[in-house]
């Protein structure tokens, strides 16, 4: 079977500004009053979240988890740019990166973002000694992360730490607070693989 190769030019940060930009205004587009009700129900300050709408300012990660979550839309959907049919190769040089804690959690896309995707997949980079504190994701929403390097903290909701070495993989539901944290002196590399409405 031939697949069609498609192969695009760097997604750059400013290009997901407008994406993310774009994708938000048709959603608030429907209705009056829907920034600030938006921005009151995501926790968002009311001006950053119009700046981000106005594509004046790129938004981090957890700001976008924070809308995403309010819309009750998949995280991916805010910067999907439009599909294109074929393969598509996501080259380490122009892979999408989101960042935030001042660039000690960076999230790397590994999957080609949909409308309305099943699974995302991302790489991880969490600078040594950081802790992610993340909220809760959509309701049977879940996680499964792989350590390729470093030593990696995982506390999900009201369990116990988890402590993963190289090599050493974790399953959880994200649709509770939790938090990731880097220990000892090297940078943490993981793969994360999320999963939309997935419950054991």
């Amino acid at each position: 079977m031939n697949a069609k190769h498609v192969e695009g030019p760097p997604v750059t940060e400013q290009d997901l500004t407008l994406i993310t930009a774009a994708r938000l205004r048709a959603r608030l587009r429907r209705e009056d009053g829907a920034l600030e009700r938006l921005a009151d129900f995501a926790g968002v300050d009311e001006d950053q979240l119009r700046a981000i709408v106005n594509g004046q300012r790129a938004p981090s990660i957890d700001v976008l988890w924070k809308i995403a979550n309010a819309l009750d839309v998949p995280f991916g959907s805010l910067i999907a740019p439009t599909r294109r049919s074929g393969a598509a190769v996501i080259r380490k040089s122009d892979a999408n990166v989101l960042i935030s804690s001042g660039g000690a959690f960076r999230s790397r896309a590994l999957t080609v973002f949909g409308e309305t995707p099943r699974v995302e997949i991302y790489e991880l980079t969490i600078a040594p000694g950081h802790h992610e504190q993340s909220q809760a994701h959509a309701p049977g929403t879940s996680e499964n992360i792989l350590v390729v390097q470093g030593e990696l903290e995982i506390v999900a909701g009201r369990e116990p730490p988890h402590r993963l070495g190289p090599g050493d993989a974790i399953h959880f539901d994200a649709d509770v607070p939790h938090a990731y944290r880097a220990l000892g002196a090297e940078a943490v590399i993981a793969h994360l693989v999320l999963a939309y409405g997935v419950r054991d």
